[in-house]
């Protein structure tokens, strides 16, 4: 009865294709957005935030270094599309690729063409930003404290905001920002006045990552959501909706033990052979 009830709403929240027009008409509407962070997992994660109803993803793609991050993320992009047809994607880019404008155009316009409703260039200067937007590359971008090597300028990834003038630095970008094209943003690692306050006098979508307002909908990176980080090693912004953690590695330690002791696999977990074509076969190997 559980399983049933689950499926039934699953399918309740199954939408038609989703892109940037949809989420700035949720803000219009004053209807929170949902946004989950997949990082380089595989596709099949994204289908289940689909299945969700989950509102937008962000991801990158694998590769041990930003050269190859860089070089994977259009194919990437277009295994994401095919896992989760009517999701909204946001595809992260390298520096590289939006270093200026020319690059960022023709970078931005094959994700676009691939799949991507959205691009995020963290950190993406004013004139780079207006070009991909003249040229109709949506960019889904990020304000407050940057991710990855970019948070270094503010001496690694620590809360900003916190003095009135950090918070109108914050805020002046995320208005340029606006002003120069972009179609939404992330808000990072700022407190819940600036987080909201950013929100509520910008026209397009201000979603909250590891900030402390709401915003116009909040991101969970996929690590947290699920459980993958033990639960006293997580961040204070973070929270485990599942612990997929724990069950995978009972399930592993199930099978392990079940494949040991015999029990696994059963009769029920194969077939028999024709008897007829058995006894030959049997003959067939004896004299072999």
């Amino acid at each position: 009865m559980a399983r049933e009830k689950a499926e039934v709403k699953m399918a309740a929240v199954e939408q038609g294709r989703q892109t940037v027009w949809h989420l700035q008409k949720m803000k219009d509407e004053g209807k929170k957005i949902s946004m989950v962070g997949t990082a380089n997992l595989p596709p099949i994660f994204t289908t289940f935030c689909e299945k969700a109803g989950i509102n937008l993803v962000r991801y990158t793609a694998p590769g041990e270094n930003s050269a190859m991050r860089a070089a994977n993320i259009a194919w990437w992009t277009r295994d994401q599309r095919k896992a989760a047809p009517n999701i909204c994607l946001n595809a992260v880019m390298q520096t590289q690729q939006y270093g200026d404008a020319a690059t960022a155009v023709k970078e931005g316009s094959i994700l676009m063409a691939d799949g991507a409703d959205s691009v995020l260039c963290m950190g993406v200067t004013n004139e780079v930003l207006k070009a991909m937007a003249d040229n109709h590359i949506a960019v889904f971008g990020h304000v407050g404290c940057l991710s990855g090597w970019q948070t270094g300028r503010f001496g690694g990834y620590r809360r900003v905001g916190k003095t009135a003038d950090e918070a109108m630095e914050i805020y002046r970008q995320a208005y340029e920002y606006q002003e120069n094209g972009m179609v939404g943003m992330t808000i990072e690692m700022t407190n819940i006045e600036v987080t909201n306050a950013i929100a509520r006098k910008l026209r397009i979508p201000v979603i909250a990552v590891a900030a402390g307002g709401a915003a116009d909908g909040a991101e969970m990176v996929i690590y947290d959501l699920l459980g993958f980080i033990p639960q006293g090693a997580m961040a204070k912004h973070s929270k485990a909706y599942a612990d997929l953690r724990t069950s995978t590695i009972e399930g592993y330690m199930k099978f392990d033990k079940e494949v040991k002791e015999g029990i696994y696999p059963a009769p029920e977990n194969g077939w028999a052979m024709d008897e007829r074509e058995l006894d030959k076969f049997m003959n067939a190997i004896e004299n072999a």
